[in-house]
């Protein structure tokens, strides 16, 4: 293959031009290499032919300077505005979202828009969530060529796959259904997955599968596009169902895509027997090499818990990229070895791909790990304009879990593209960190932008009136999730519940709560409850509630002190000691606290020494840092002494 500078010495010869161009721009821009001469001249670029001006522009997506370089002197050169070239420049400027004025200039300028100018456009306008209102005028103005063109297919397909991926677009798309049934397109396999993908992709999934069995002979692109649709939505089992029935019933085989979405399900389930029957499945099809399948394999592997066999399939992968790796860190991530993520990153010879920032500083948030969060904030940073949802949600998740709140806020005021883990992750953040109000502004603040929350965004709003005190709007948004929002409310609801209505002393209220609830057996409400009553000294509804948590969990040391010590709170002192024996002749012992801690880049966990020393641990000198304070030389004497010094005084109270 000959390199870019043979291809510009070819173009300087000056043979057939429109050839030479073209082959030049492929090979230069394939290599990501910007013009740094002007051996082939824009003016004589503007010369050329329609398919030769089109310069495969969006290859030079990665080096702005080029593009524009090209755009200039091709408009000095009076370029006659014909659909190719225009469109991609338009594709282009897109493609440079910090360029609008020039994306609307060239669309004002643009003397026609035929269909497939308009098919190259929406795809890629998907891509930036900014410029909703224009990116849905091309939208519009693709759906209007659907209704006067002979041949609507590929136009149709492509305005329905952008109406999937961009917020607010739903309506839009249930147009396009609507234009598919009028036209008679659902017996073609290539809208009717799309419809399938849209549905999926917005949460209705009902209406996924009414298009999908509406279909006369769905292909296996169709029966992925639904299996897909439903693990998207957490309909893991109904999946697995048809990956199932499109195999013994139909008689079709699956492809890579689908094997890695059931792997998905699998893992999601923690169905470790089904998960290795489809990876046998893999196996026999010779699929084994796919990347894409491999990966899933990883992810299956780590959320069942075998993270030693998700190491086995990384190690035995004949190729490895940027998602097999993201892969890995996310099964270390689920299991908790959240130092070994760290360690592996920094080991990625990929280790600045955008799928990595996101798991990594998942692991980060986890540790409360500042100072790596922010290497890999500064790695992200580097990479220039382009931004990532689900990086900067996980920033925003990581500050705010580390008590870097103002970090937080600014993060997601610079975000361009703000989704619901992102409002969910600044909600969690404000109610974490004690500033319920705002927390309360901003939930309101995200429906009032027309995002629907979601069961997460509940937790948060919940805690933050938990912390706040807010008990009636605690009430409030307790009560729209069933009946406004038709979200169930969880476990965790009920805690924040419980919570709050424990901290305002209204413990018979959160009794009941309680008692009505299809929790009413989990031992964690329990146990908020107890809290409760030995903060406000109630002996009536503390006695009650331990007796049920000895009923439920009669190993758990936490109803047992907590009721010894609010017998001891209002002077009960015989009942005190006769829990406390209890709990001794019951074999019952409190286990220390944990608690991290980062020095000098090193994160680590250490035990509560006070407790340790109770329980006969030995908590001389700073080697208690477990992980942390290995040798004297390693933080210097300063530090050793200071944390001698403090032990000291710990263990002398």
């Amino acid at each position: 293959m000959l390199l870019p500078r043979h291809a510009a010495a070819a173009a300087a010869a000056d043979p057939p031009l429109l050839l030479v161009a073209s082959w030049w721009i492929t090979c230069a821009a394939t290599s990501c290499r910007c013009w740094r001469r002007p051996v082939l001249k824009p003016s004589r670029v503007a010369a050329c032919s329609p398919p030769c001006a089109e310069l495969r522009l969006a290859k030079c997506v990665r080096s702005r300077l080029s593009g524009f370089s090209l755009h200039t002197p091709a408009l000095r050169a009076h370029l006659d505005p014909d659909n190719y070239c225009y469109f991609s420049f338009l594709s282009f400027h897109f493609k440079t979202i910090y360029h609008t004025p020039q994306t609307r200039l060239i669309k004002n300028e643009m003397t026609s828009k035929d269909s497939i100018g308009w098919v190259s456009l929406v795809p890629e306008n998907v891509k930036i969530s900014e410029q909703r209102t224009l990116f849905l005028y091309l939208l519009i103005k693709g759906l209007h060529l659907v209704l006067v063109t002979i041949h609507p297919q590929f136009t149709l397909s492509a305005v329905i796959k952008a109406c999937s991926e961009i917020g607010g677009a739903m309506g839009l798309g249930r147009s396009c259904h609507g234009v598919v049934l009028v036209r008679g397109f659902e017996v073609n396999c290539v809208i009717a997955s799309a419809l399938v993908d849209m549905y999926g992709r917005n949460c209705r999934v009902e209406e996924a599968q009414q298009v999908f069995h509406e279909m006369s002979e769905p292909d296996a692109i169709c029966w992925t596009s639904v299996i897909s649709a439903f693990t998207r939505n957490d309909c893991f089992e109904e999946a697995l169902g048809l990956f199932y029935s499109m195999q013994w019933r139909y008689r079709l085989c699956p492809d890579g895509f689908t094997f890695g979405t059931i792997l998905t399900a699998c893992g999601n389930l923690g169905r470790v027997k089904q998960g290795k029957e489809v990876h046998g499945k893999v196996v026999v099809a010779g699929i084994s090499g796919n990347v894409v399948v491999e990966s899933s394999l990883l992810d299956m592997y780590g959320k069942c818990g075998l993270v030693e066999y998700s190491r086995m399939v990384f190690d035995r992968m004949p190729r490895k990229n940027a998602v097999s790796w993201c892969a890995l860190l996310g099964a270390y991530c689920q299991n908790g070895e959240l130092k070994t993520v760290l360690e592996l990153f920094r080991e990625m010879e990929m280790g600045n791909d955008l799928y990595s920032f996101g798991t990594v500083l998942r692991a980060c948030a986890g540790l409360a790990a500042v100072r790596p969060g922010k290497e890999v904030h500064c790695q992200y940073l580097r990479k220039g304009s382009w931004r990532d949802v689900v990086v900067e949600s996980a920033l925003v998740d990581l500050y705010a879990k580390s008590g870097h709140i103002d970090y937080a806020r600014t993060v997601f005021n610079e975000t361009l593209l703000k989704n619901l883990i992102t409002w969910n992750s600044m909600i969690c953040g404000f109610a974490q960190n004690g500033r319920g109000l705002e927390a309360i502004r901003m939930f309101d603040e995200m429906v009032g932008d027309g995002i629907e929350p979601d069961y997460i965004s509940f937790i948060g709003v919940l805690f933050a009136c938990s912390h706040t005190g807010l008990v009636d709007q605690g009430r409030k948004y307790f009560s729209l999730m069933d009946q406004v929002y038709r979200i169930q409310p969880g476990i965790e609801h009920h805690n924040c519940m419980v919570d709050l209505l424990g901290r305002a002393g209204l413990l018979e209220e959160a009794e009941n709560l309680i008692i009505n609830s299809v929790f009413k057996d989990d031992s964690s409400l329990w146990a908020a409850l107890i809290g409760a009553c030995s903060a406000h000294s109630n002996v009536d509804v503390a006695e009650r509630v331990a007796k049920k948590m000895m009923e439920l969990v009669p190993d758990y040391h936490l109803s047992y002190v907590l009721l010894a010590n609010i017998y001891r709170a209002v002077g009960q002192w015989e009942d005190s000691l006769r829990i406390r024996k209890l709990m001794k002749n019951r074999g019952i012992k409190k286990m220390p606290g944990k608690s991290w801690i980062e020095i000098k880049a090193n994160t680590g966990s250490f035990l509560d020494l006070r407790r340790g020393a109770e329980k006969g641990l030995d908590v001389d000198g700073p080697f208690s840092y477990t992980g942390l304070v290995n040798k004297k030389e390693d933080y210097g004497e300063g530090i050793t002494s200071m944390i001698e010094s403090e032990l000291g005084q710990i263990l002398k109270e």
